[in-house]
């Protein structure tokens, strides 16, 4: 008796470890299902540093564990009595009290259900009679795709594959980030950040998105699709080779796709997105795009003029109406990631010079572009009013065909413009010339200009500012020798190589022009070998200095009017005189 006890218990312990399970099967906390090639495993863990038991699929070969995908993400358990069953009505997970907390909510009843995990890491749910699928976890997905899982929308069942990422990494809940396909227009992947468009990857144009960064792969990874009918729209990577790979959502708003190195035990990072502030949706607004290979990130489009210089978000508008038709251009942009395209029109069939004709016929078609750029370039789109969300590239992006009116109409304002200018700074001119021969009338009424005159008696040099400014090293703080009431002075050196003293009047001396006229006639005239010379001055603009010859001793009257009397004794201040 005991022995077919333990010879049971031996049965039902080796088909908890195998890649299937059936209505006489379960599997319990601590039991796990693994796939045949033991690339995935099946079984209840608990994320981070939380203690609540949830049911997942990770990869049984990478370490720390890495979860793809899991089933009760919103209805955690409380402790470890979690039990695995399958059921006529499909796949149930209990409690220890017999309380459901996920099932796989199967509408039919099945006669020989069995529940198998794939080497893809897809858990499965098959009628074992038919041996029909009836339901599948890659139809459920997490934050995670992995190879062979499609991410779109199927239009007659209206079920939408999205990924969504957790709230936290001892959180699998659904957070705030999401990856979707947008069929509105022509379908595009999008992240968002609870309903608001976070970064756009582009259109698929045969080859990839147009705007994603292209991958860092040494080996091919996937058969990369993207599919488009009237019963669904999806994308598609279908494994290519043993490399392990997966497309994820982090909590912080990336996509990523993960390449994991079995030498090194480590995952790389093929790509990631968004790259750099370029990508987030439309930060240059409408009608522009945004660069990051120039200290300007946002620059409008030709023919186009910002609507608020001091708000990008604000974008562009025209900078003169559409003629149509025969008045309109359509320049080439190149390398550009196209506009948003959920207000597109799109046609497979068409050539681009079809594609031009229609939007050319078309006055509220504002760009073309072929759909797919792959064998040389077919299909048409065409988009209707504002162009959101580019980005230039300098490699990859597409080609842009944008509606701007004609050059010819353009030349004709050009001209008209020129001549208006041309006038305004021809009176400009006159008015500025008339207030300044007023202005100079003016001065000499009150005699400012006494000042040349002064220099020619006086037989004093006059200096002008940038060979003073060169003197001083553009008055560097090492070459202030002092201070005054009346302003600072300097130390400094011509050209010629005599050392100098600058006096430079400060504006917020209160020393008017007539002040230092004053000082510069005091000074001219009280020459005496042992006092300092003065050599010049510098007027010029606001600018007033005095220039005088640099003795390092000092001057005399530093001490002959030193209050303390301690440098020079009565007999040598007699002598010196």
């Amino acid at each position: 008796m005991l022995g077919a006890y333990s010879c049971l218990l031996f049965i039902l312990g080796a088909s908890a470890a195998n890649d299937n399970i059936t209505p006489s099967q379960s599997i319990r906390d601590g039991e796990t299902l693994v796939s045949v090639n033991g690339t995935f495993e099946l079984g209840f863990f608990s994320p981070g540093t939380s203690a609540k038991r949830y049911l997942g699929i990770w990869y049984k070969r990478v370490s720390p564990r890495t979860v793809a995908w899991v089933a009760n993400r919103e209805t955690p358990l409380t402790d470890q009595s979690g039990l695995l069953n399958v059921t006529s009505k499909g796949i149930v997970l209990l409690d220890g009290r017999d309380r459901i907390f996920w099932s796989s909510n199967t509408s039919i009843t099945m006669k020989n259900p069995v529940v198998q995990l794939m080497d893809s890491g897809n858990l499965v749910l098959t009628d074992g009679n038919y041996n029909s699928l009836l339901w599948q976890s890659f139809d459920h997905p997490c934050d995670t795709l992995l190879p062979g899982m499609k991410l779109g929308r199927n239009f007659k069942t209206g079920m939408d594959r999205h990924l969504s990422s957790w709230k936290s990494i001892n959180d699998p809940a659904p957070g705030e980030f999401s990856l979707w396909i947008d069929t509105h227009g022509f379908p595009q992947l999008v992240l968002r950040k609870g309903s608001v468009l976070q970064y756009r990857a582009g259109s698929w144009n045969g080859l990839g998105f147009t705007g994603t960064p292209p991958l860092k792969e040494n080996v091919p990874l996937c058969d990369y699709k993207f599919v488009i009918n009237e019963n669904e729209v999806y994308y598609e990577c279908d494994a290519k080779g043993p490399a392990v790979s997966r497309l994820w959502v982090n909590q912080s708003g990336l996509v990523l796709r993960s390449i994991w190195s079995s030498q090194q035990d480590v995952w790389f990072l093929a790509y990631y997105a968004p790259l750099d502030r370029c990508d987030l949706y439309s930060v240059c607004g409408a009608n522009a795009r945004c660069t990051t290979n120039s200290s300007r990130r946002c620059d409008c489009l030709e023919g186009f003029v910002p609507k608020s210089p001091n708000n990008w978000s604000e974008g562009c508008v025209r900078e003169r109406e559409l003629k149509c038709r025969n008045g309109d251009e359509f320049p080439k942009y190149v390398k550009l990631k196209l506009p948003d395209t959920s207000s597109s029109w799109f046609n497979a069939s068409m050539n681009l010079k079809e594609c031009s004709e229609l939007c050319s016929k078309n006055c509220s078609c504002t760009a073309y572009a072929n759909s797919d750029v792959e064998r040389g370039g077919s299909g048409c789109l065409l988009w209707f009013g504002d162009l959101m969300d580019m980005k230039e590239y300098n490699d990859g992006g597409q080609d842009l065909y944008i509606r701007i009116a004609s050059e010819r109409g353009r030349s004709v304002t050009k001209k008209q413009v020129g001549i208006i200018i041309a006038s305004v700074l021809l009176m400009a001119m006159f008015i500025v010339a008339s207030l300044f021969c007023i202005w100079r009338k003016k001065l000499k009424k009150q005699g400012l200009t006494k000042m040349s005159h002064m220099k020619e008696d006086m037989e004093l040099w006059e200096f002008d500012f940038a060979s003073i400014a060169k003197a001083t090293d553009n008055f560097a703080s090492y070459n202030k020798l002092g201070e005054g009431g009346f302003g600072p002075v300097y130390k400094g050196t011509l050209v010629e190589g005599q050392e100098i003293a600058v006096k430079r009047l400060s504006k917020g001396s209160g020393q008017g022009m007539e002040e230092f006229k004053n000082e510069v006639t005091l000074i001219a005239r009280l020459q005496h070998r042992n006092l300092v010379k003065l050599l010049g001055c510098c007027i010029q603009a606001d600018e007033s200095m005095l220039i005088y010859e640099y003795m390092p001793n000092k001057s005399l009257d530093f001490f002959i009017f030193d209050w303390n009397g301690l440098m020079l004794t009565r007999s040598s201040k007699s002598h010196i005189s």
